[in-house]
């Protein structure tokens, strides 16, 4: 296990993202966190926005008890705040929110309140910081990953295939297409750190075919690379059939079914990973508590399918898989965009 001492490396490469957040000399910047959360980043928080000239203050919430009936990981859902008023009113006021949260304010049920006061929230995912050093600010990834957005924003048709039997058909009309860069300088936006992620969030029912994980692929729900297929077949957005043998079939199907609601097994998003510095081997580097398994989301032409909920199609639940794949072909509108799980030079 990586030791959680304060590094003068860390410090810096939390000064370098806080910078590209347009973060000065006296501002105010509000550092949320939960008891639960990682104490070494958010002390690197305090000290990178202390040397900038900043001004920090902390707001601290209790972990709350985990209701569901199964354990809950990278969700990007965080229930901390609880709809707690004053905690809402002053992450408005801040200006420029760090969010150091276990799961992440990404879709968290007071997010869309916070950013239409015109606040800027940066998630710094649940990672050892010695990860998150090795990915600081890259303008020319945040070019590459603003060309993808346009592009899905104006895609018709998504089509996914692969040698291991992959067929899925994505009608993309409709859908809202969000990409990450790792930081945010715009009011009424959030970023998460590691970023280089581009993702769509279909409309209701526009999701159809078979769609087959392969060995090496990855569940970062269990933070395990499979080492046997799965089948799953999708119908209208739904996950009607999950087949394959061994560990990895059984825990997916025990792990949908014990949230005991349909929406667990529907579609959240579609997208891939645009990142040159992420690594697909990071996985088996850390104790699992060391990571969160946001590098692997960011990996270069991964095909990042995510079951869960959907708000822009009126699904909501706690249940949620994010399951990269390595060797898929990805066509936007007739144009390949990733080749058996390479990101092709097409955004520049």
């Amino acid at each position: 296990m990586l030791a959680d001492r304060i590094e003068a490396k860390w410090i810096d490469a939390f000064c370098e993202i806080f910078e590209r957040c347009a973060v000065k000399s006296g501002d105010t910047a509000a550092i949320l966190s939960e008891t639960q959360s990682r104490a070494l980043n958010v002390h690197l928080a305090e000290l990178a926005l202390l040397r900038i000239g900043a001004r920090p203050f902390h707001l601290v919430v209790p972990t709350p008890r985990n209701r569901q009936a199964v354990p809950i990981r990278s969700t990007g859902a965080s229930i901390a705040i609880q709809r707690l008023a004053p905690v809402v009113t002053a992450l408005q006021q801040a200006g420029f929110v760090v969010d150091c949260t276990i799961e992440g304010l990404m879709h968290a049920a007071e997010t869309p309140e916070i950013l239409k006061a015109g606040a800027r929230i940066l998630n710094i995912s649940n990672e050892h910081p010695e990860a998150l050093e090795r990915m600081v600010p890259d303008t020319a990834l945040e070019k590459r990953v603003r060309a993808a957005v346009k592009m899905l924003r104006s895609t018709k048709r998504m089509r996914v295939t692969s040698k291991a039997g992959t067929e899925l058909d994505v009608d993309m009309a409709g859908a809202s297409t969000v990409g990450v860069w790792g930081w945010t300088d715009k009011p009424g936006t959030l970023a998460h750190w590691p970023g280089g992620i581009v993702v769509s969030f279909p409309k209701s029912g526009t999701v159809n075919g078979t769609l087959v994980m392969a060995p090496g692929d990855i569940n970062l729900t269990f933070k395990r690379y499979l080492t046997s297929p799965i089948r799953m077949t999708l119908s209208n957005d739904y996950v009607t059939d999950l087949e394959g043998e061994g560990a990895d079939a059984a825990m997916m199907r025990a792990y949908l079914a014990a949230w005991g609601e349909r929406e667990a097994y529907a579609v959240s998003h579609v997208g891939f990973g645009m990142n040159p510095g992420a690594r697909y081997e990071a996985l088996t580097m850390y104790d699992q508590r060391d990571t969160n398994g946001t590098e692997l989301r960011a990996v270069a032409g991964n095909f990042l399918f995510s079951t869960g909920a959907n708000e822009f199609a009126g699904r909501y639940t706690a249940g949620h898989f994010d399951l990269p794949m390595m060797g898929t072909t990805i066509e936007l509108d007739g144009v390949a965009v990733i080749r058996e799980g390479v990101l092709l030079d097409v955004f520049g």
